[in-house]
């Protein structure tokens, strides 16, 4: 399937399911591995636009992003994955997101009140 580009600007993202690896099977356990035998992890980000609207993202990387539940984040390298297949006879089909890193957001430092900003 065709990896599409997500732009990003103006989306805040929040870790609301902490890092865990992606299993290939809940029987065994088998954690999936991305081609070069890296783990593949699998975050739960809320996305929120400048509207309020917001949605739930699945998110896979191949490496343990180091971030926990609650905190601002930033997506890198963000594709959309179209996919349908065929399961116990009915046609299931969905969006699946990859990204090259999450990293924690670096807030912009607030002046303190009563301090200008403008150049003098």
């Amino acid at each position: 399937m065709r990896n599409i580009p997500v732009d990003v600007t103006g989306l805040t993202f929040v870790c609301v399911a902490p890092p865990r690896p992606k299993l290939v099977s809940q029987e065994t356990g088998e954690v999936k591995v991305d081609r070069d035998g890296n783990a593949v992890f699998t975050v739960g980000l809320s996305a929120a636009d400048q509207m309020g609207r917001i949605d739930l993202l699945s998110v896979a990387l191949s490496k343990d992003p180091g971030i926990t539940l609650g905190q601002v984040v930033r997506v890198v390298g963000l594709v959309a994955m179209p996919w349908e297949r065929q399961m116990n006879g009915r046609l299931r089909w969905g969006i699946a997101y990859r990204a090259d890193d999450i990293v924690v957001a670096t807030l912009a430092a607030v002046p303190p009140a009563g301090t200008s900003t403008d150049a003098a």
